[in-house]
């Protein structure tokens, strides 16, 4: 069996250093919110059963937690721009650059160097990564939506959503802070899903001369998903900050949002249709090695919580 020839486009390209852009953002506005949500915690107790409305309206009253907010905005600017550069595949496997730069800061906050475990954690991290996108940037490519593949992903998002929101709903004065890290990472992989899948439809809807089906009523339909995803995913983000370091957290992100979506994008999207057998198994070995070296990095990273009066 033949496969196209291999080759990286210019937009693929410019895609991964955009994507990379999103990730040191990530970082940075990760530890400034989690900053905020710590001080703002400790002057009522923590925020087990979820962060309260007079909590969230003094959150918006930090500079810390604004700044960070801020560059989170530019991170998803940056993380859409890359979506329409390159194939989700190539996009999502970068955000773990942003738990590397996260345990860097952590330890520069604590003034607590890194250890030997730590070292060969970031290098695996950082190996992982770079061979699972170098190989995806070669070998997938974006294709067009199809009515069937945007019923899929929104039926599976439903059911994700409604999981954990009753999950929230029913025990949110027991739920551990796995839950709302497992949570966040994966709603925020269906906002990228859905942020790549949106861009994907609107291209093709341009492709045609404007001509819009009946079935495109399902790209609204994603629209409105994607904002709950990033809504419900968001306060689980910050629900999760106020126990401890942003390194789980962001930890959590970097291991599950890009395992969502690049499952969806490979199983459902059909964007590793034409890569080589071969890819496959590379894939499967970088991501197994990439997943291994940022659990190993949650485990050994120094704790970040720093306070202060940002």
């Amino acid at each position: 069996m033949s496969h196209p020839a291999i080759s990286l486009t210019p937009a693929q390209a410019l895609g991964i250093p955009v994507a990379l852009i999103a990730a040191v953002l990530l970082a940075i506005g990760s530890q400034l919110q989690q900053h905020g949500v710590t001080v703002i915690g400790s002057r009522s107790g923590g925020h087990k059963a979820g962060l309260r409305v007079g909590q969230l309206l003094a959150l918006a009253r930090r500079p810390s937690w604004l700044l960070g907010t801020l560059l989170l905005g530019l991170a998803i600017v940056c993380q859409l721009f890359s979506l329409y550069l390159a194939p989700l595949t190539v996009v999502q496997p970068l955000g773990a650059v942003a738990l590397v730069i996260t345990v860097l800061v952590n330890a520069r906050v604590t003034h607590e160097r890194l250890d030997a475990a730590s070292i060969h954690a970031v290098l695996l991290c950082v190996g992982g990564v770079g061979v699972f996108v170098g190989i995806a940037a070669v070998t997938t490519t974006t294709v067009p939506i199809q009515a069937t593949q945007l019923v899929i992903v929104v039926a599976i998002l439903a059911v994700v959503l409604a999981s954990f929101g009753i999950g929230f709903a029913l025990m949110r004065k027991r739920l551990p802070r796995l839950f709302y890290v497992v949570g966040a990472g994966m709603l925020f992989g269906f906002v990228a899903t859905l942020a790549k899948v949106l861009i994907a439809r609107v291209q093709t809807i341009v492709e045609n001369g404007f001509h819009v089906e009946p079935a495109d009523w399902l790209t609204v339909v994603c629209f409105v998903g994607l904002v709950g995803a990033a809504l419900l995913g968001s306060y689980f983000v910050q629900t999760s900050y106020s126990t401890g370091s942003p390194s789980m957290v962001v930890a959590g992100l970097t291991v599950i949002d890009p395992l969502v979506g690049v499952t969806i994008g490979i199983v459902v999207l059909g964007e590793a249709a034409t890569a080589p057998w071969w890819a496959i198994i590379v894939f499967a070995l970088a991501g197994l090695a990439a997943v291994w070296g940022v659990y190993r990095l949650s485990l050994s990273s120094p704790a970040a919580a720093a306070s202060g009066t940002l």
